[in-house]
């Protein structure tokens, strides 16, 4: 099942805006490898647990995974061959915003080759442009 809030106080909400930068979460803290987004857009809760599964699998169980970014905002779409107007179509699914600078995805626990490959296979599900790095200690 893929990540979606538990319950939100409206069922509807507004496209908003993605200019900007990401204000927080553009370092890795938690792991010692992640994967940071260099466009903006909108990752689908599919997408994203599609990721999560190609990461998993070729680390095969071992290392640890942490997910950095929540699809919190309903997006809604209209039946097929409907005419405009008669408000807003129902509720489709959950999408997180990313901004350029975002860490998506962290691990630790294997080689840097190792999470290179698993990251890269997790880059090719999401629909925002991605790099890897590497955590560095102060």
């Amino acid at each position: 099942m893929p990540l979606q809030p538990k319950r939100v106080k409206y069922r509807k909400q507004q496209r908003g805006s993605r200019k900007g930068f990401a204000k927080g979460g553009t370092t890795v803290v938690f792991g010692e490898f992640g994967l940071q987004a260099l466009t903006r857009g909108w990752v689908t809760a599919l997408q994203f647990e599609a990721a999560r599964v190609a990461v998993t699998r070729h680390m095969k169980r071992r290392g640890k995974v942490w997910i950095r970014i929540f699809p919190d905002k309903p997006i809604t779409k209209k039946p097929a061959e409907t005419r405009m107007g008669k408000g807003k179509g129902a509720p489709e699914g959950w999408v997180a915003v990313v901004k350029p600078g975002r860490v998506l995805l962290e691990i630790e626990g294997i080689s840097e080759t190792l999470a290179k490959e698993a990251l890269s296979l997790a880059a090719a599900k999401l629909s925002v442009r991605t790099r890897f790095i590497v955590r560095h200690e102060l």
